[in-house]
């Protein structure tokens, strides 16, 4: 909806009860449920919101509506309804505005033709803008494979990304791999026995696996193995310089690779780093904390630990060196953030890792805290579930390359099976952006700390709730405006929007204008699933409008309307599905 009006009521609803008028703002929410044939837009406030942490505690699970009721007519006495107000209500507790749908309608078309990629991500009064932001996400470990968890957090972090960018923050997006530690040893002293040149050549991640699992498979019956790989680990850790050699060369082998399957996904990455890169700086690290008499050496495991019982208790000692002084993952983290905080200055620091990983990142924020570091708040762990089932049709896939090429087959099966598709230059792309959506919506749609079961014929189908029908949607739409285009409109007073007075038209217009409202309250809440469940819902709004309002055939004023408005959803879907990092298809 217009931010004018929006703000205009927040206004007036803040003149009234002395609140905070950039507060109101965000609390005004739309009221997106009532009859299929209604045109009453409402827009909501809860005076719950005005009431004072005391009274919040105090009060009964029921809250009573004829006291909350009350305290709104009260509020609504002292409001004059501005202009495009129809008029105020109460229901519940809840402050009620009913606009004047012409003026939305007018308002949206003239909105979004202006704003277009942009629409949905304008400035909202009274939050910061220009943000440093790094999101760190994938990190997938070398010479181990690229499993479904590495998939959520490259598909959660890249829709992180992409809404920061979006909102107008300069985002750097950061993946972490993982290149050190006994696992490299064994990688090392593996490769000696099982590796081939030619094959680490045409395929290296997926050769190291298989060097990484040979060489695991012989250390069962040969234990000098184990010895022998952190005996070169060791050598690593003091620099020396074949050790590190085979190191650099197994990563540099494998990022390339990686990047085609990111280039799949629609995902790329402003810096590559790895943990090996902080190993010096993590022994810095450690003698500072000493200097500091931060640590304390474990009498019982002769380790070098950190007392954070004070901060987090249910995560009290943190373990920053092994008995050797080596290193440990957490130290090589922090050693990370120390260094980005100088390159980068960075505002928000996001991390997504799975749930698991949550006692690592409490006991990093609390090491950060005990070093007087004020940025620690400015980290944020975003959380998420496990993905059950996610395997190719032979059962036994372990790379993301396996799940992407069978998601491309079986689309392209299912496009054969059916008499609707479209004639296609390169049916293969087409799949391919079918089957990445379907793997995108399904991962993002629901709650992402909830683990959730992955089922093929469910997330491929194009009805229901899926990515292919989002894409089926803006096909329609894309198809709808080649069939029937008309010259472009000189100005918006070209276009009539009270031609649009159809509860269907009406409908799509007012949820269109509440994008915005999803992308904010994904950005609060750290969960791309607001957007999902918003573009889900828009598409069924857009099937309903489209079964209506018929363009072909129509006098020219009425289609030049419905053109608009169609073209309207149009871009904001388009919108929001990039958000999720769907590529939009013209056809399909």
């Amino acid at each position: 909806m217009s931010l004018f009006l929006r703000r205009l009521i927040a206004r007036k609803v803040a003149e009234a009860t002395a609140k905070s008028e950039d507060v109101i703002f965000l609390l005004l929410t739309p009221a997106l449920k009532g009859k299929q044939n209604s045109t009453d837009l409402k827009l909501g406030f809860p005076v719950t919101s005005l009431s004072s942490n005391e009274e919040n505690s105090s009060r009964s699970r029921r809250p009573d509506f004829n006291v909350l009721n009350e305290k709104a007519l009260q509020i609504a006495k002292k409001i004059t309804c501005p202009e495009h107000v129809q008029n105020i209500s109460v229901e519940k507790g809840v402050l009620y505005f009913s606009l004047d749908p012409q003026f939305i309608v007018k308002q949206v078309l003239q909105d979004v033709s202006e704003q277009q990629g942009g629409y949905g991500y304008q400035q909202y009064p009274g939050i910061e803008s220009k943000l440093n932001i790094i999101v760190e996400y994938s990190s997938p470990n070398i010479a181990k494979p690229f499993h479904a968890g590495h998939l959520r957090s490259t598909l959660i972090g890249n829709f992180l990304a992409n809404l920061q960018e979006s909102l107008g923050h300069n985002v750097t997006r950061i993946n972490y791999l993982g290149d050190w530690g006994t696992q490299f040893g064994i990688l090392g002293v593996g490769f000696q026995q099982f590796g081939s040149e030619e094959k680490l050549k045409v395929n290296p991640i997926q050769h190291l696996y298989e060097v990484y699992i040979a060489t695991n498979q012989a250390a069962e019956n040969d234990p000098t193995i184990w010895q022998r790989a952190k005996e070169l680990f060791r050598k690593m850790e003091q620099g020396d310089s074949d050790a590190l050699e085979l190191r650099h060369r197994f990563k540099e082998l494998s990022i390339p690779d990686y990047k085609k399957t990111y280039q799949r996904l629609g995902v790329h990455f402003d810096e590559y780093c790895s943990e090996s890169q902080y190993s010096s700086e993590a022994q810095n690290l450690l003698i500072s904390l000493r200097e500091e008499n931060l640590l304390t050496t474990s009498e019982w495991r002769g380790t070098s630990d950190i007392n954070l019982s004070d901060i987090c208790p249910r995560f009290p000692v943190a373990t920053l060196a092994k008995s050797d002084s080596s290193s440990l993952y957490l130290t090589r983290d922090l050693a990370a953030v120390l260094d980005r905080r100088k390159h980068y200055t960075f505002d928000r620091m996001y991390y997504v890792v799975d749930k698991g990983q949550e006692g690592h990142f409490e006991q990093l924020k609390g090491v950060l805290k005990k070093m007087n570091r004020e940025y620690f708040q400015g980290i944020h762990h975003v959380k998420f579930g496990k993905v059950l089932g996610m395997q190719s049709r032979k059962g036994t896939a372990v790379f993301l390359t396996d799940i992407l090429d069978e998601a491309r087959d079986r689309m392209l099966h299912n496009m054969e099976q059916t008499s609707t598709t479209k004639e296609q230059e390169n049916p293969e792309q087409v799949a391919e952006a079918l089957g990445v959506s379907a793997i995108i919506l399904q991962d993002l749609k629901g709650s992402i700390i909830s683990d959730y079961k992955f089922d093929w014929d469910r997330v491929l189908t194009s009805q229901g709730d899926t990515g292919v029908f989002l894409q089926y949607s803006y096909a329609r739409l894309c198809s709808i405006e080649e069939l029937n285009s008309m010259p472009p409109s000189s100005s918006h007073d070209e276009i009539d929007s009270n031609l649009l007075c159809e509860p269907e038209a009406v409908q799509l217009a007012w949820f269109i204008s509440h994008y915005d409202v999803a992308v904010r309250r994904a950005e609060a809440e750290m969960e791309p699933k607001a957007v999902a469940q918003y573009l889900l819902q828009l598409g069924h709004l857009i099937s309903r409008a489209n079964n209506k309002l018929k363009v072909k055939g129509s006098p020219d004023d009425v289609k030049r309307a419905r053109l608009q408005l169609f073209r309207s959803a149009r871009m904001t879907l388009a919108n929001g599905m990039r958000l999720l990092g769907m590529k939009p298809l013209s056809k399909m």
